[in-house]
């Protein structure tokens, strides 16, 4: 069974430790994992020795009247998926230690390409992306990230936070 990790403190004190050994493949979803997401495990264990799935609903990607109430929590599922899978570590933070002053908060921003396509009808969607995932690697401090490329916006954006901040992390 995974290590699951449910606060910010804890997940920071833990994978200090296992990093200091250990490298850290990292694989962000939402939750409701599907085979999708498991490739994506598959290819973070082949990256590094000790894998974290971080499953986290993060309301500052979903704008006002989306479906953020509605996104499907399926947490014991995605425990069994990832236990058969062999993950090391699961991080599932409350929103509350996530966003303890509210998701009104610093922002990263992406720039022009986080205002086009899919974005452009999607308000601020992809800036709460990059903010969780700013977040996820500040806490985790992965040295791999694995994510899919089904949305060929999100992974470009990401890593061209990777490269503009000069992050420590290959982004697979």
């Amino acid at each position: 069974m995974p290590h699951v990790l449910t606060t910010i403190a804890e997940a920071k004190a833990v994978l200090r430790e296992v990093g200091k050994t250990d490298t850290i493949a990292l694989v962000p979803t939402l939750g409701a994992l599907h085979e999708g997401h498991l490739s994506l495990v598959d290819i973070a264990k082949r990256s590094a020795s000790k894998t974290v799935v971080s499953v986290f609903v993060n309301p500052m990607q979903f704008a006002p009247g989306e479906d953020f109430e509605r996104y499907p929590r399926t947490f014991e599922d995605d425990l069994a998926k990832l236990d058969a899978a062999g993950v090391d570590y699961v991080f599932a933070p409350a929103v509350d230690d996530m966003y303890p002053n509210g998701i009104k908060q610093t922002r990263v921003v992406g720039g022009p390409a986080a205002g086009i396509l899919e974005a452009a009808h999607r308000l601020a969607h992809f800036d709460g992306v990059l903010t969780v995932v700013t977040k996820l690697f500040n806490i985790i401090r992965p040295n791999v990230a694995v994510l899919g490329e089904k949305d060929a916006q999100q992974l470009f954006l990401v890593r061209s936070l990777v490269r503009d901040l000069d992050l420590d992390i290959d982004v697979v």
